[in-house]
């Protein structure tokens, strides 16, 4: 579906003050067949669960794939006895924690009559993970995975890890796929991909979206509507006139200062569906570009940065933190747990005496890729503006978020900001951020670590491992702060702030349960619409 000129132009010119014209008026040119979603971003990139790169693809592999486990729709689980059984019916571990048993449920169907869901697909599905995704790291402490069943699978670990469920299982590349599907379309899978989800896939547009339609066979009952349209409108402003118009259901928010407070004004019965804490907002330094291989400089660049006013400018969603996770996760810190050198508090003189310091009293310049998206592109013209002050003059070349993404992928970055939503489950941000195993490739074959941590500089691997042998939840949480407190000291990554992803949707689509946490895509399975 395009959005036509004429369109635009009649929302438009309603004007961000005017009076709206009747919502159900409005909404009522959208059917109740389908649910519409744009997202923020030029085009979908991949529906392949395992290789998707670009966050807008998942609102799509979410209705498409699933997991052995999941949690509770609409939050994240917190332990392991939190999670409900999906494609497994129930699991079991052995006493020293390395061997976990699933029973797979029988007679799940794939999509557009690939057959029923076996073992075989299961283990196909995570030594696709484990050898060729594009977060393969996550998987590194699994051993072996073997089919010792038609229905039963059972995975050995180099290590007993007591979130196994969050940290392996529940990952979006860990997403069961049809073994004989993904053998027959070979690359052609990346965008015809098939699973067991309650929506299939009906047409991949590389420049429009994302068209899926009920799986009729969905093994736990077909799904309320329809038909399920993810829109790629980059454009924002394109965005909010096309769910003020009704011809979309849900859009992701501008997460930009004053947003929120801004659409409520257009309408106020618009429902704000916000996750907590939301996207990780990290910068990463790439430690093979000067002079960001110099530790002072890093320091300064920290000192010269203040989570609380980034945060306090991207409010209601922005909340500060310190340490790599926020400071009510597991392994996270609060400002006054940590030594004083270590908490960066924001001082544009101390900045410039470390600058001196490394042998820059003049200051340093640099340009930086970042995204055009909202939350990107306000952080770090935030961020430009507070280093400036502090003799810091970093250039931004604002790009398309796809093409944002792909040269970070490609190691075209100096200073990279990323934002990605993630449970609390330690190893599953520092596996992808901090592992060498993750180090990112000129190529693009490698993973998220952006700084190169590890290589470049001596890391955290034995330490990474050392959680992953960890027996009780005490053992691994106190690694895991031991981690975090060596990170903020060599700062080869820091945290800016979290920053709540939030969808707006028109009062007419139920969702069926409450957003509280969670990823950064909701399920849409059980929505009405009215």
């Amino acid at each position: 579906m395009r959005l036509h000129r004429r369109r635009l132009l009649q929302v438009g010119a309603l004007g961000m003050a005017g009076t709206m014209l009747s919502a159900p008026a409005l909404w009522a040119q959208n059917s109740s067949n389908v649910i519409r979603i744009a997202v923020s971003a030029g085009g979908p990139r991949s529906v392949d669960p395992n290789q998707t790169t670009q966050g807008a693809d998942n609102w799509s592999t979410e209705q498409m794939f699933e997991q052995l486990v999941r949690p509770r729709d609409g939050q994240f689980a917190k332990t392991d006895d939190e999670y409900v059984p999906t494609l497994a019916t129930s699991w079991e571990s052995s006493d020293d924690g390395l061997t976990w048993v699933f029973q797979i449920r029988e007679g799940v169907q794939f999509h557009k009559g690939y057959g029923e869901m076996t073992a075989e697909d299961v283990v196909h599905s995570f030594n696709r993970a484990r050898f060729d995704g594009v977060n393969t790291a996550v998987m590194g402490n699994i051993a072996d995975v073997k089919a010792t069943g038609p229905y039963e699978v059972t995975f050995t670990l180099k290590g007993p890890d007591p979130l196994f469920l969050g940290s392996t299982i529940f990952q979006n590349g860990a997403s069961i796929v049809s073994k004989k599907a993904e053998e027959e379309k070979g690359e052609g899978f990346n965008t015809d991909s098939i699973g067991t989800g309650p929506y299939q896939l009906d047409r991949f547009d590389i420049e429009n979206g994302v068209y899926l339609s009920r799986f009729e066979d969905y093994w736990d009952g077909p799904a309320n509507i329809e038909r399920f349209e993810a829109l790629y409108i980059a454009d924002t402003t394109a965005q909010t006139l096309a769910l003020i118009s009704g011809d979309v259901d849900v859009i992701e928010a501008v997460r930009a200062p004053g947003w929120v407070d801004q659409i409520k004004q257009r309408d106020s019965s618009l429902l704000v569906d916000m996750t907590n804490p939301g996207s990780f907002m990290t910068l990463h330094f790439n430690l093979n570009v000067a002079p960001f291989d110099n530790p002072l400089v890093r320091r300064a660049i920290a000192t010269s940065i203040s989570s609380e006013i980034v945060a306090n400018a991207m409010a209601p969603m922005g909340q500060p933190t310190v340490t790599l996770s926020p400071p009510d996760y597991p392994t996270g810190w609060s400002r006054d747990e940590l030594p004083e050198e270590l908490r960066y508090d924001h001082n544009p003189e101390a900045a410039r005496e470390l600058l001196r310091e490394a042998g820059f009293a003049n200051g340093i310049e640099f340009t930086a890729n970042t995204s055009q998206r909202e939350d990107y592109r306000s952080s770090m013209l935030i961020v430009q503006e507070l280093m400036r002050a502090s003799g810091i003059d970093m250039k931004l070349n604002i790009m398309d978020h796809s093409a944002y993404h792909g040269s970070n992928r490609q190691d075209q970055n100096t200073l990279a900001l990323h934002a990605a939503s993630f449970p609390p489950v330690a190893l599953d941000y520092m596996m992808r951020y901090l592992s060498t195993g993750a180090e990112v490739k000129p190529d693009g074959s490698g993973g998220t670590n952006y700084s190169h941590y590890g290589v470049a500089m001596p890391g955290v691997d034995e330490q990474l491992a050392a959680m992953q042998r960890a027996t009780t939840m005490e053992e691994y949480t106190e690694i895991g702060r031991g981690i975090e407190k060596k990170v903020q000291d060599d700062l080869p990554v820091m945290g800016l702030m979290t920053l709540g992803f939030t969808a707006i949707r028109n009062p007419r689509i139920d969702l069926g349960y409450d957003v509280q946490s969670g990823y950064a895509r909701w399920r849409f399975h059980r929505a009405t619409k009215a």
